[in-house]
């Protein structure tokens, strides 16, 4: 029963739409119907400005992470053992996140709830994860590619640190964050997929508009 009622709180977490709770407390603005429709950082970043998108990036973060270490907290279950039990709890979050019941079941794309699984289950290949993420914004601008890539790359080093459990669900994760992206993958291929507004790929953009005009 505890086991249960633990797993539907990590559900409830994951289902917090901090984008639409933030935007519609603070900013009357409901962002499903602003920008891409999205509720997570990226759209309230565009809606809603950097604090706003900063909070929600942050917030979202924190529900994969509180979530993944309820079983540590309640159920004596140790960080270096690398349970699949934390993993569990951490996909519960990203289930909500993603499936919100808050949210008429509808959600997010899991990139940050996911993240904030991996800070909790393997602070290391969070660090890895992050950096690849911001470097490649860097590159191209894009936060979808960015988000694309660094799943691929985590799913990797996955597999290569033989963590089956991790493998496992980051494979899926990998293979769903692909899924909610195919729209901006049909509009990187056209070279029209929205970008942020620094880094190497928006500057590129932009000389290639000067040149034609």
């Amino acid at each position: 029963m505890k086991l249960a009622l633990l797993l539907l709180i990590a559900y409830l977490l994951g289902a917090i739409p901090n984008g639409v709770w933030i935007g519609k407390g603070f900013f009357h603005t409901d962002i499903r119907k602003a920008g891409s429709g999205n509720i997570g950082t990226t759209n309230t970043y565009r809606v809603l400005g950097p604090i706003a998108g900063t909070a929600v990036l942050i917030l979202d973060l924190a529900k994969g992470t509180v979530a993944t270490l309820l079983p540590v907290w309640f159920l004596n279950f140790h960080l270096s053992q690398h349970s699949p039990m934390l993993l569990l709890f951490g996909f519960m979050a990203i289930l909500g996140h993603t499936v919100s019941i808050f949210d008429h079941f509808k959600g997010g794309k899991a990139v940050a709830t996911s993240a904030g699984m991996l800070l909790a289950y393997n602070p290391l290949l969070f660090v890895i994860a992050a950096t690849c993420f911001v470097s490649l914004i860097y590159l191209t601008s894009m936060v979808s590619l960015a988000s694309m890539v660094s799943f691929t790359i985590i799913t990797i080093l996955c597999f290569v640190i033989q963590d089956w459990y991790l493998s496992a669900l980051a494979v899926c994760l990998t293979i769903f964050v692909f899924w909610r992206h195919r729209t901006n993958l049909t509009r990187i291929m056209n070279g029209t997929e929205n970008m942020v507004s620094f880094g190497l790929g928006n500057k590129r953009r932009q000389r290639q508009n000067q040149n034609r005009n």
